[in-house]
């Protein structure tokens, strides 16, 4: 089973629109624009953040940890410490 990778331009769609958001974000602030729609804004930015994380999560799970489980070894075990440490620091964000 094959599982398509998110091509890059996606992501950098993503990306370039989520700046979009924060240059919104720091106008926002000029403005002196109310604490709370601002607040909103910068949740709506760290979800889309957040998205981009996994879509790159789930890319190396599926590519690079796999191919690493395959090829077993010391590369293996690090793909997966790396894998783990990565989901932690995502969690905690």
């Amino acid at each position: 089973m094959t599982v398509d990778r998110c091509p890059t331009s996606d992501l950098l769609n993503r990306l370039s629109r989520i700046e979009g958001q924060v240059r919104g974000i720091a106008r926002m602030v000029e403005k002196d624009t109310y604490c709370i729609d601002v607040l909103t804004q910068v949740s709506a930015a760290s979800r889309a953040l957040q998205s981009v994380a996994l879509v790159l999560l789930e890319d190396h799970m599926s590519h690079c940890v796999v191919d690493a489980a395959r090829t077993g070894g010391p590369e293996q075990d690090a793909k997966l410490k790396e894998a783990s440490a990565a989901i932690a620091r995502l969690v905690r964000s």
